[in-house]
C-alpha cells in the first residue's frame, strides 16, 4: 500500500522552470519503480519520464528528452521531475506513478498513483 502526493505544479511562462515533487508513504518506496504521466485536456494520458528503483535507469519520452530530468531520493521517499525550457504545449496534470516491478513507459503496468498537479504554461 503506497500513496502518493504530488506538488509543485503552476502557472509558468514559457521558458520558464518548474520542479515537481512526489512523495510517498511508507518505508518500501526504494523498492519501487516510479514514472511521471501527464494528461492535457482532451488528449490521452501519455508518458514522461519513469526512474528503475535504484536510480541507475531513466526514461523518457522524446518530447521531454533534452528538456526534463527525474530523480529520486530514496531517503526521503521522494521522486523529482525537474522541468526546463517549458512550452505551452508542456501544459498538463501531471501524474506520479509507482510501479512494484520495472520502470515501463505504459500506464497500465503502474500499481499506484497520485491525484496530479496542474501545470500551466503560458506562451
Amino acid at each position: 500500500q503506497v500513496q502518493l502526493v504530488e506538488s509543485g505544479g503552476r502557472l509558468v511562462q514559457a521558458g520558464g522552470s518548474l520542479r515537481l515533487s512526489c512523495a510517498a508513504s511508507g518505508r518500501t518506496f526504494s523498492s519501487y519503480a516510479m514514472g511521471w504521466f501527464r494528461q492535457a485536456p482532451g488528449k490521452e494520458r501519455e508518458f514522461v519520464a519513469a526512474i528503475s528503483w535504484s536510480g541507475g535507469r531513466t526514461y523518457y519520452a522524446d518530447s521531454v528528452k533534452g528538456r526534463f530530468t527525474i530523480s529520486r531520493d530514496n531517503a526521503k521517499n521522494t521522486v523529482y521531475l525537474q522541468m526546463n525550457s517549458l512550452k505551452p504545449e508542456d501544459t498538463a496534470v501531471y501524474y506520479c506513478a509507482a510501479d512494484r516491478y520495472i520502470a515501463t513507459m505504459t500506464s497500465l503496468s503502474y500499481d499506484y498513483w497520485g491525484q496530479g498537479t496542474q501545470v500551466t504554461v503560458s506562451s
